[in-house]
């Protein structure tokens, strides 16, 4: 067993540490959010067709072959965060999406020179997956590693905050673009715009995350003899139960993040009827009240721990996923916006628990590698696909609440997969029992 208990750190240096990780987080968040809030124009300008859903099909698939390339850029990320530590890895990930995102604003379009646009804008697409598979999990590895152990899910909401407000962020953005151009400016030049934004906030949160020290935990295994790396295959050998299962949780987590912030845009447009701009205005909504929510959500799951909090998230899914995607059809501002923000309570409650437990189930010296592995295997699967799912099940079914049904069904796996876990809270990241416990206690 490994041991890396450490000494509290100080307030200041705690809220360093949060704001590091945090505008990394969203820099790298926003670069990969802007392209699925941009999905219309993009199939215009890549995938022209005659067909709407085909092309939106078309530029669906390419945001989920980036997402094949998640758990590959997380098993090389992964392994070099456990060797050489958390800090220099998230430097790597921000340099490369910011890299990746510049290129795709300058890419050239369908009516310049043919196929080569679409097969381009794949090869960065899978050049910014890459890069995302060793961003979140490193993100929250790096804040659970200092934060307090009573206060683990609080200081780890963290990077869900950061999550939610890039993609905001993102949405703004194209709203703005959306309200002041016309889509002949949109299809000319506005839509690059987002993209280029990569290179500035990229060199930005690329210091932010210079100027960080390493975490007390990797520190302190490091002056070990044992070193700070297990092989993969040790890892995956004595770790593949515990990534087997939470994997089956986190299935739920990417696929009510993703249908929540990136596919009901979509579908506010194309079921509810409603103009762009005001689906956009939703979705901004939504995801101030997401990243507002992960706070208390946090304070929740350290209150109640961790197995109570999946509990919670996947019961309330299953309960108002069907009346969510209900009120999103109805083609008016006020229900549709409480339709999104019933899922976005499911998807905040999944995404808080699912940021603590990346760091709680697994031990320090494989940490990385494992959560890395397990998070993005899940978000390969069931994150990248959801908007193509989605847009495929209606139009197979000719039922617009197919959807629903998908993530009501998901939701029931990932509660056999994460109640299988033994509960986390209230022990030392080595597994030690602290003497706080929670005030309620953990379901067993």
């Amino acid at each position: 067993m490994t041991t890396n208990s450490h000494t509290p750190q100080q307030p200041v240096e705690l809220k360093k540490v949060v704001w590091a990780a945090s505008i990394g987080n969203f820099v790298e968040w926003f670069d990969f959010a802007i392209y699925g809030f941009l999905a219309t124009t993009i199939a215009q300008i890549f995938f022209p067709s005659g067909d709407t859903t085909t092309a939106l099909l078309n530029t669906f698939a390419v945001f989920a072959v980036a997402f094949a390339f998640r758990p590959l850029g997380g098993l090389v990320f992964g392994m070099l965060g456990d060797r050489l530590g958390r800090r220099r890895v998230l430097s790597m990930t921000i340099l490369l999406m910011a890299g990746a995102t510049t290129l795709i604003g300058l890419l050239p379009t369908y009516a310049s020179i043919g196929l080569m646009a679409p097969v381009l804008l794949t090869l960065i697409r899978c050049v910014q997956g890459f890069s995302a598979g060793g961003e979140y999990a490193g993100a929250c590895i790096y804040l659970i590693e200092h934060a307090p152990s009573h206060k683990r899910a609080r200081y780890g909401s963290a990077a869900l905050v950061s999550t939610f407000a890039s993609f905001a962020a993102a949405a703004i953005v194209t709203y703005l673009l959306n309200t002041f151009l016309s889509a002949e400016e949109m299809a000319s030049y506005g839509w690059r715009l987002p993209f280029l934004i990569a290179a500035p906030l990229g060199l930005v949160g690329l210091y932010l995350r210079w100027q960080l020290d390493e975490t007390p935990a990797f520190k302190a295994i490091a002056a070990t003899e044992r070193g700070v790396h297990a092989p993969l295959r040790e890892t995956l050998r004595d770790q593949a139960g515990a990534m087997c299962c939470l994997g089956a949780f986190i299935s739920l987590t990417a696929l009510s993040f993703y249908i929540c912030t990136t596919y009901f845009v979509t579908y506010l447009q194309l079921q509810g009827g409603l103009p762009r701009p005001t689906a956009l205005l939703i979705s901004v909504l939504t995801l101030v009240f997401a990243a507002g929510l992960c706070p208390l959500a946090g304070a929740y799951s350290d209150y109640v721990g961790r197995r109570r909090t999946m509990l919670t998230a996947a019961l309330w899914l299953l309960v108002t996923i069907y009346p969510a995607f209900l009120l999103a059809g109805s083609g008016t501002f006020v229900a549709s916006l409480m339709g999104a923000c019933l899922l976005a309570v499911g998807a905040v409650l999944c995404g808080v628990v699912t940021a603590v437990l990346l760091s709680e189930v697994f031990p320090t010296h494989t940490r990385y590698t494992a959560s890395a592995i397990t998070y993005n295997m899940a978000y390969t699967v069931f994150g990248g696909t959801a908007p193509f799912m989605a847009t495929w099940l209606i139009e197979q079914t000719g039922n617009s609440m197919a959807p629903a049904f998908y993530l009501a069904a998901i939701a029931i796996f990932a509660l056999a997969g994460g109640l299988s876990l033994p509960e986390t809270c209230g022990r030392a990241l080595d597994g030690r029992e602290l003497e706080s416990q929670p005030r309620l206690k953990p379901l067993a």
